[in-house]
């Protein structure tokens, strides 16, 4: 009866961890335009240093001449924010690339929200965005989309979502 039962319970508890593993693994959120956000660059004094990883999606378009402007935070109204990535003359997001960026900024707590903006007509699709810093985990997060361009575009995870829109 003991081995029926486990013999049962065995297959389940298997399938119950690898769903579960398999929810953690998945990206939770997809990528949200925000039409209020506010850049606070007064605050971007250089305390600490980010290292801010962007892969560019092999679905992308071969290279960009758009400015890509970064804007991250904490759930405290720390933020960092680095007006122009972009560089035409220097291969900056072409696809199926990583580009490697260290951007000073204010100390930030837990890195809990993450927009990208884009100006220009070319187009350009990242795959993901990966924020390490020394106070703060590394998170990365996932777009795998075209960012539309004249908005800012992409997540906020702090505190159910209400920090960066406010």
């Amino acid at each position: 009866m003991m081995s029926r039962a486990l013999i049962f319970l065995l297959p389940l508890a298997f399938i119950f961890f690898t769903l579960a593993d398999a929810k953690r693994l998945l990206p939770l959120h997809q990528p949200q335009p925000l039409k209020s956000f506010k850049i606070n660059a007064t605050q971007n004094v250089g305390s600490c240093t980010y290292t801010v990883s962007i892969s560019t999606s092999c679905s992308s378009t071969s290279y960009t001449r758009d400015q890509i402007s970064l804007a991250f935070g904490d759930a405290y109204g720390n933020q960092v924010y680095a007006p122009r990535l972009d560089d035409p003359y220097s291969g900056t997001f072409e696809r199926c690339s990583t580009d490697t960026f260290e951007i000073k900024g204010p100390c930030t707590y837990q890195v809990c929200y993450l927009y990208l903006y884009r100006s220009g007509y070319d187009g350009w699709k990242p795959e993901s965005v990966s924020v390490t810093g020394y106070y703060t985990r590394s998170v990365t997060f996932y777009y795998n989309t075209f960012i539309p361009s004249g908005i800012w575009y992409g997540f906020n995870r702090c505190n159910g979502g209400t920090y960066a829109s406010a």
